[in-house]
């Protein structure tokens, strides 16, 4: 029974006075029962053995008891909330400063009075204050800076290992102090040690170091304009950088560097959150190509590619310079293709604030990116150059196609309205079609008007003689919902054999009778064509080498050209799967695949599929070249 085990220890307890080894024993087996163990910490509270056990750390002369008797109050304080209320006192975070700044107190002895103050001060306002007013914070911040010493590191070595493990021990207590409530005063008065924390960070380039630091200054810059103005001030932020640029050239080769550099961004963004006019201190290191790199590893998680894009989010807030680095870098269609592939709502959300970022500021860098001077090497200066004036054809292309999106879109709006009212005339024009047929089927002059009265658009004229071309060449321009009469179809063909025309011509008719081609009505038209412009909009992102086809209405005109040919020739109706998929839903990888199983590509998704494979290419020479860069930065 556990609470008969208890009361039995605490007699041992009481009655081995002067047996230090029995006591320490009794000790282990009590945290022991009382580790994670709510009900049985909060029944050795009632029946006072609490405070008990913290008298006998005060009053025992042996050391090895009161090691113990430190470490058992600190499981149980960890194990209850009422128990960390009755001892978060004055009087006991007094008691513990005591332990810290004797000097007969051994290392170890040290690091269990500081585990008694991290969990009195964890998620705990209260005792967050007594350490701060009992002036124990400020010991604290003194071992933090002499416990370790930076050049004689070894962490091989026993006795280093054991004053190593006490710095530890101290930064997460640090930790404890400003966070979680967040504690502004204490914030103010830990920032004290960024200078020894930048020092360190220059000279150390080991996790064990790195790790416990990053933790310190994020969580004491957090929220805090004033702390992450001093830490700037002292030069912090140019230590992580550099930092990072290390470890993010070592991530290709180390799992544990990529890690590391986790940590070291997540700092980096905990520093410049509140004042992104910061983030242009980073522009010198090219922080925002280390972290377009860091998110191209293959072995993020999720909740750390969020970490990294909302670091360049931040960088390229109000940053010119990192904005430029961000899409010289085609940081926009990485971003793009998180947010057409990604079904987290937490990374959408990061790639869409770096976005918004870059769309405040793409008119001046449209027109500015060929007078921006960038702090770049001689040697690199041509390879600027070119990026720059690939970036103006870019946003030249985008734009073209956003402004043709727009317009598609404004008429698919238009077709919804005019659909509406001729659904509502429907009857009414199949009455005056039947009339129209009954008084000369056979007349072609008669056909032709009442063909282009059905389908609500100009009649078109050959220039050679001024006859009457027909509306369409792909298909029969009947209306949708009418009969057809043999007769009349014998008289079309006749028509289309006796009127001589071009295939130019014939496309300006096939333009202007959108609405009966292939027999589809006009919603469904549009419909399909927003698909297709989506998808061809995805791909001028993503497939930056498609400077030598102008334009989307060439490859549109090339296509209705060879649809054109293919129905004069009479060849059976093999259509593009990209084509025909308009009411799908597709991201740039499952559609790329999907043309590619096509047997029957049309020539504009034949050269979509082209593309793809040159910027494949071109990105795999753009790795290798970046790589090379960093070599010779090092």
């Amino acid at each position: 029974d556990m609470k008969t085990d208890l009361n039995l220890l605490l007699e041992c307890l009481k009655y081995q006075m002067d047996c230090p080894v029995s006591q320490k024993e009794a000790l282990i087996t009590i945290y022991s029962i009382c580790q994670q163990n709510s009900e049985a910490s909060e029944y050795f509270r009632e029946i006072g053995g609490l405070m008990f056990i913290s008298d006998l750390a005060k009053s025992s002369v042996h050391c090895i008891v009161k090691e113990a008797a430190l470490f058992t109050l600190g499981v149980i304080i960890e194990s209850n909330v009422y128990c960390q209320q009755t001892l978060c006192t004055s009087a006991v975070f007094e008691d513990l400063i005591v332990f810290l700044i004797n000097k007969e107190s051994g290392v170890n002895l040290k690091r269990m009075s500081v585990y008694v103050i991290l969990v009195l001060v964890s998620n705990n306002s209260n005792g967050q204050t007594y350490v701060r007013e009992t002036g124990c914070i400020g010991l604290l911040l003194q071992l933090f800076r002499t416990t370790l010493s930076a050049s004689k590191m070894n962490l091989s070595d026993e006795s280093t290992d054991q004053c190593y493990q006490l710095w530890s021990s101290v930064c997460s207590t640090l930790c404890a102090c400003v966070n979680n409530p967040q504690n502004e005063d204490n914030q103010n008065i830990c920032c004290s040690v960024f200078p020894h924390a930048k020092e360190w960070l220059e000279s150390c380039t080991e996790p064990e170091i790195i790790r416990p630091i990053c933790s310190f200054v994020g969580l004491t810059v957090a929220n805090n304009s004033y702390v992450q103005k001093y830490f700037v001030s002292v030069g912090g932020l140019d230590t992580l950088a550099k930092v990072l640029i290390k470890l993010t050239h070592d991530s290709c080769m180390s799992h544990s560097s990529t890690k590391l550099a986790i940590v070291v961004t997540k700092t980096l963004d905990a520093c410049i959150a509140n004042d992104s006019a910061m983030g242009v201190v980073l522009a010198k290191y090219h922080t925002v190509s280390d972290l377009l790199k860091l998110l191209s590893n293959d072995t993020l998680d999720t909740g750390e590619k969020v970490s990294i894009i909302l670091t360049i989010g931040h960088c390229t807030e109000v940053c010119e310079e990192n904005q430029c680095e961000l899409l010289q870098n085609n940081g926009l269609p990485l971003m793009i293709q998180v947010l057409t592939e990604s079904q987290d709502e937490e990374l959408n959300k990061a790639a869409t604030f770096v976005l918004q970022n870059c769309k405040q500021m793409t008119e001046q860098l449209s027109l500015k990116i060929s007078s921006n001077s960038l702090n770049v090497n001689n040697a690199e200066e041509s390879d600027v150059q070119v990026r720059k004036r690939s970036l103006q054809d870019y946003w030249k292309k985008a734009k073209e196609i956003l402004h043709r999106i727009n317009l598609i879109e404004k008429e698919h709006h238009e077709e919804r309205i005019q659909g509406r009212v001729f659904a509502d005339r429907s009857s009414e024009d199949n009455t005056e079609a039947s009339k129209c047929r009954e008084l000369n089927p056979a007349d072609p002059n008669t056909y032709v008007e009442r063909t282009c009265k059905e389908v609500h658009c100009p009649q078109l004229t050959s220039k050679s003689d001024d006859q009457v071309l027909p509306p369409s060449v792909n298909s029969s321009p009947v209306k949708l919902g009418s009969p057809v009469n043999p007769v009349n179809a014998s008289a079309r063909q006749r028509e289309r054999r006796s009127i001589p025309c071009s295939v130019s011509e014939l496309q300006k008719a096939s333009v202007l009778q959108s609405h009966s081609i292939n027999k589809k009505p006009a919603c469904v038209q549009t419909q399909s064509v927003l698909q297709n412009s989506f998808h061809f909009l995805s791909g001028i992102f993503f497939f930056s080498n498609l400077d030598q086809y102008s334009s989307y209405s060439e490859i549109n005109r090339e296509e209705k050209s060879t649809s054109t040919i293919s129905a004069s020739q009479k060849i059976p109706d093999l259509r593009c799967i990209g084509c025909t998929a308009g009411g799908l839903f597709f991201n740039s990888r499952t559609f790329t695949k999907m043309l590619q199983s096509c047997p029957y590509q049309c020539d504009r998704h034949k050269i979509i599929l082209e593309a793809e494979e040159r910027y494949k290419k071109e990105l795999h020479k753009s790795a290798v070249s970046n790589s090379s860069r960093y070599a010779t930065y090092e």
